[in-house]
């Protein structure tokens, strides 16, 4: 039982970590798609499916999107994991709007 307690709470600050370490990524994506990912005038915001946007965002990093944005430079600095958990972080942001 005590083990049991111990194993959960450190998933939880784990999950805590994880959490804000994606929000300090995602904070570079602000001044373009907005704090949210719903960003107002001429830039697409993120969508709400995490999936989607991860897809997105590693066909950026791979070339394999028109290079007309500054997308491709900003993906390639992050790992696919780190594109994976960025992609999450804005889907629940999206969610809880």
């Amino acid at each position: 039982m005590i083990l049991a307690s111990a194993l959960l709470a450190a998933t939880a600050a784990g999950a805590q970590t994880v959490d804000r370490q994606a929000r300090a990524w995602a904070a570079t994506c602000a001044a373009c798609h907005g704090t949210g990912g719903q960003s107002q005038g001429g830039i697409p915001p993120i969508g709400r499916d995490a999936q989607l946007v991860y897809r997105a965002l590693l066909e950026f990093k791979n070339n394999q999107r028109p290079a007309a944005t500054v997308m491709h430079q900003h993906t390639k600095g992050y790992t696919d994991d780190e594109l994976k958990r960025i992609a999450a972080y804005f889907a629940t942001a999206s969610n809880n709007k």
